[in-house]
């Protein structure tokens, strides 16, 4: 199938999978036209909210419609990384007595993860699944296992409950492609989810993405031609963001304590490369950069106590720099 056809198939396979979970989910369009494009270039999502903005459901219903295998973890302070990973028992051979080790998988062998309040274990879990993130492998036992691809690895956190829990490190964090705050529905849209809710009406989800097309679609990405004033204009907004440059403007070195890495500066030109294809455009742009920034930046810089005493949030720093930086 040449590149023509599969972009074709790609937009219609997209309206098709907004069309189904419309049925489900309330609302919610940017968050999963983060979700999909993040897909697309093979990269993680941590997803904050507020109890009960249907973030589990969302990422459930996403998984039914994309033909994938689906695992949820629900992170605590007891979890250990081999529930996570899987671990090494011992059996005994029934005709030979002989006993061996055979390894069970756990629940990060699966396309789709939902790492359900990954801020509620310790380090030593959350390292367990993040390596897996990166490498795209697990080893135990001195084993080393391959994981199912396409992998998508969904995290949620609460950002109101802090007590007992354990912060994501900026170099784990930095892992995730995109940081999506899920924000309050509007009252519209609140009276829809009542409705829904209310009635004892069931929605049956079909599979709308096959997991051959979906690879299909991910190796489109990358071939994407993309100009170099929009490459440059990406790591030009990153780099803005280290106020140990020598050329970081007044903003950056007055509210921010570090920047965001190279990593960011690939993310944000795959999600481009990707947001292009769904617009219906041949090359990304420039809007589509700053359309992607805060996702793709706003877990990776850090603000300092100069900013929290000026009620400076993340989002207001990354404002101005966008509107700072000039074409």
């Amino acid at each position: 199938m040449d590149n023509i056809k599969i972009v074709e198939k790609l937009n219609d396979s997209r309206n098709q999978l907004f069309d189904m979970l419309s049925n489900v989910i309330v609302g919610q369009k940017d968050v999963i036209d983060h979700l999909f494009i993040a897909l697309l270039c093979r990269g993680h999502v941590l997803l904050e909210g507020v109890p009960g903005l249907a973030k589990t459901l969302l990422i459930k219903s996403l998984s039914d419609v994309l033909d994938l295998d689906f695992n949820r973890i629900q992170f605590t302070p007891d979890l250990m990384p081999s529930d996570i990973t899987g671990t090494d028992i011992i059996e005994e051979d029934q005709n030979t007595s002989k006993r061996n080790f055979r390894f069970f998988k756990g629940p990060i062998f699966a396309n789709v993860i939902l790492a359900d309040e990954i801020n509620r274990t310790p380090p030593k879990t959350q390292s367990a699944l993040l390596e897996a993130m990166q490498e795209h492998r697990v080893t135990t036992g001195g084993n080393t296992y391959d994981l199912d691809q396409p992998f998508f690895v969904l995290a949620t956190q609460n950002p109101i409950e802090q007590e007992g829990t354990y912060p994501l490190p900026e170099a784990q964090l930095d892992r995730f492609m995109f940081n999506i705050l899920i924000d309050y529905p509007s009252q519209e849209e609140e009276i829809q989810i009542v409705k829904k809710l209310t009635t004892t009406k069931t929605t049956t989800l079909k599979k709308v993405i096959s997991k051959e097309d979906l690879k299909s679609f991910q190796d489109l990405v990358q071939h994407v031609p993309v100009a170099d004033n929009v490459i440059e204009y990406a790591v030009n907004l990153v780099g803005m963001t280290r106020p140990s440059s020598n050329d970081a403007p007044e903003i950056t070195q007055n509210w921010l304590e570090w920047g965001a890495g190279p990593r960011a500066s690939t993310f944000l030109i795959m999600a481009a490369q990707a947001k292009c294809l769904l617009s219906g455009k041949s090359t990304p742009d420039i809007q589509d950069i700053k359309d992607l920034a805060k996702p793709v930046l706003r877990h990776r810089i850090i603000t300092n106590f100069t900013a929290e005493a000026d009620g400076v949030s993340k989002e207001n720093v990354l404002d101005q720099l966008i509107e700072k930086l000039k074409i």
